[in-house]
């Protein structure tokens, strides 16, 4: 079985748990913040996915937002990169976005990803040669005018971030078409992968891997660029995240870092 099986099987077996747990009576708790949910479907699912990956490769390293998972992509060799529930908030309230995603990493680097979020019937699976959606091949948009970009901001700072954050909320709103915000990075990195979005961004410094190893691997296999917030090529541990069909990537940066600083 190879790593991309792996991964799909393991999102699939993942997001059928927190399937059967959507929409039912679940203690709700926080953890940094208010709006900082954790249920057991977190902890259900996570030990789900990870039980998967184990039955293949019983010595796996597993970088995981719940319990006493790895919090960082090691350096060398190989690991996953799992969240059980992007999008905890939407989950408990009953919205349907919300994903389980796994990525496998090797010496730092993606080599497969998939993002599966049961409630839309929706699965994204990428590899070294391209991104999927249900099957069918997707890449990203190719508009070049930002008067007519959709823009998603991702990764919201928490309480102490939250003037900051709403400076980018108003210069993507001034600066771009249209503007739009999901509450779940990963289907939101989807969506530009596949073209729905023209682009998505965040400024927070140091952005967790769950949130974002999959979907940055998932845009950049459609044929999008991902930066940090400085221009740089995106990888773990770097600030911000500027994720864009590409087009006008220099100008979305440019807006971006303006925004902030």
């Amino acid at each position: 079985m190879t790593r991309l099986d792996t991964a799909y099987e393991a999102a699939v077996d993942g997001a059928e748990i927190a399937r059967g747990l959507f929409r039912t009576e679940l203690d709700v708790e926080t953890k940094n913040s208010k709006m900082d949910h954790v249920t057991r479907a977190d902890t259900e699912t996570q030990q789900r996915v990870i039980e998967t990956i184990r039955d293949a490769y019983p010595n796996a390293t597993i970088v995981g937002e719940e319990e006493d998972e790895l919090k960082s992509v090691p350096e060398d060799g190989n690991a996953w990169v799992i969240d059980p529930i992007d999008g905890t908030t939407n989950f408990v309230r009953g919205i349907q976005l919300w994903t389980t995603t796994v990525a496998a990493v090797r010496d730092h680097e993606t080599v497969a990803a998939v993002t599966v979020a049961p409630a839309l019937e929706d699965t994204f699976v990428a590899d070294s040669t391209g991104v999927t959606l249900n099957d069918e091949p997707i890449s990203v948009s190719t508009r070049t005018d930002l008067d007519r970009f959709t823009v998603a901001p991702i990764l919201r700072y928490g309480p102490e971030g939250d003037r900051k954050f709403g400076t980018l909320l108003r210069e993507l709103i001034l600066q771009f078409g249209d503007v739009r915000r999901f509450g779940c990075a990963q289907a939101t990195l989807g969506m530009v992968a596949s073209g729905a979005l023209d682009a998505a961004v965040s400024a927070q410094p140091d952005p967790n891997p769950w949130d974002t190893i999959a979907g940055i691997h998932m845009v950049e296999r459609a044929g999008g660029s991902v930066t940090d917030l400085a221009g740089r090529p995106w990888e773990p541990g770097c600030e911000g995240v500027i994720a864009s069909n590409g087009n006008a990537h220099d100008e979305v940066v440019e807006n971006v870092r303006r925004a902030v600083e």
